[in-house]
Formats: C-alpha cells, structure tokens, sequence
C-alpha cells in the first residue's frame, strides 16, 4: 500500500471572499499609503540624482551617487516586501555570505562601488518613477468606487437627516420621478442600498485587481535582478580544494592509462 502525500500548497497571493478577507483592506490601507509614499520615493530619487550630478565636481557627488543608488534598491525591495506581507507569498531566501566574504577589508566607498549593478540601477529608478504614476492613478480608481458605493449605501441615512434637520429632499427630482414610477422612499431606500452594495463588492474585486497589477509591476513573482555571483565564489574553500584535488587525480589516473596502452 503506496501513501500518497498531498502537494504543499504554495501561496498565490489571489483574493477570495473579497468582503470578509483580511487581505482586502489591507490592500485598501496600501493603496491609500501609494499617494504619499510614491510622492516621498519620487522626490528622494529625483533630489538625490540631481544633487549628485550638481556635485560631482567637487568629488562629494560621486558617493552620493551611490548611495542613492543604495537607497534606491531598498525602497523597491522595501515595496516588494510589503506586498509580499500583504498576499501573505513567501519571502525569497536571500544569501549574503558571498558579500561578506568578498567585501571584508574594504572601506564604505569601496563596497559601495563593488555592489554598484547598472543595470540594477537604471530598473530601480525606472521602478521608483512608476510607483510614482501606479500611485496617483490607482488611489484616485480605488477612492472614486469605493466612494460610489459607499454613497449609495448611506443614501438613506443622508436623506432622513436632511428630511428631520433642514427639510431637504435630496430624493424630490429623481430618475423616479422623471418616468412617473411612484415608489415610496422605503422601496427606494432598498433599491439604493442594493444598488450600493453590489457597487462596494465590485470595488473590492477592483482594489484587489490593481493590487495584482501592482505586484506585477513591481517584480514580486520573480527573483529581483542581483549582481551576478560567480559559481566559484559560492563553493566553500574546502570543498573547493577537494573538488580541485578530485579533478587532478582523475587527469593523472588518465595520463597513466594511456601511458600504459602505449606500452
């Protein structure tokens, strides 16, 4: 008899029961952040390029260059885990052994220029400049439908407390009124609240969408660019030497075979 074990089941990040999920306005609460955090990223890129290249001739720009550079790829890995905490996915395993080992003895400046990728530059400030945009327009898409239904929910409160406090009738010149449909302000109520409900549930779905395409944008599925680590490097000395010692044992064991066919 076989025992069969289930698969683990990895993470996707997806949204399910969009109104009781936790996930849901957590995204809510991200998203509302994106507006001034895309602001502050864009102004600490923007400043920090400029202010580098302004002093680059008196030496000081150089390693403010690469320090914004720096600081450039924390705030992407810094929006990259936050979504990751958000989807509840799985943080990537990330080593540094390699760093330290290579980077030990050296001064700031030194390991500053040593872990200086050009590329891993040019994609964070590309990055950072998007999160800039993605961060206007999906909290001006996510406030106006989630306004919407919201405010046709609390069309009834509104109306009776305009009614009991200043005698305005929000309700007098309507759709209702215009095609002659006589319905009491009771089967309105209930048609404006069902209206609204179904309107929040699709801002949901709609908050829950932007937040995926944001996680695409920002590379969450995918390992980030890292500067390329030799496969020497990553092998420890020891088994480096006898990995090196294995290698010429086998070229000698060769060498004497052939000396021996020769004979």
């Amino acid at each position: 008899m076989k025992a069969t074990e289930a698969p683990a089941k990895t993470p996707n990040g997806k949204v399910n029961w969009v109104l009781f999920n936790p996930k849901t306005y957590a995204t809510i609460l991200y998203l509302l952040l994106s507006l001034p955090l895309g602001i502050i990223y864009f102004t600490i890129a923007i400043t920090g390029l400029a202010l580098s290249i302004g002093l680059t001739p008196i030496f000081i720009g150089i390693p403010l260059f690469f320090g914004v550079a720096k600081l450039l790829n924390g705030i992407v890995s810094f929006e990259q885990s936050m979504i990751r905490q958000i989807l509840g996915l799985p943080t990537p395993p990330v080593s540094h052994a390699y760093n330290q080992q290579s980077e030990a003895g050296q001064n700031w400046f030194m390991r500053m220029v040593r872990g200086f990728d050009g590329g891993l530059f040019i994609r964070n400030l590309l990055l950072v400049v998007l999160r800039f945009v993605t961060g206007i327009i999906f909290f001006v898409i996510m406030v106006t439908v989630i306004s919407l239904g919201l405010g046709f929910i609390a069309l009834p409160v509104v109306h009776i407390i305009l009614m009991n406090e200043m005698q305005i009738d929000i309700l007098e010149n309507n759709l209702f009124s215009y095609f002659h449909i006589d319905w009491t302000y009771n089967q309105q109520y209930l048609l404006y609240v069902g209206v609204g409900l179904v309107i929040f549930w699709i801002a949901l779905h709609v908050v829950n969408g932007l937040m995926q395409i944001q996680r695409r944008i920002m590379y969450v599925d995918e390992p980030y660019q890292q500067p390329s680590v030799p496969v020497e490097a990553q092998i420890p000395p020891s088994v480096q030497s006898q990995y090196y010692e294995y290698q010429e044992d086998q070229a000698t064991q060769g060498m004497m075979q052939s000396a021996y066919r020769e004979l």
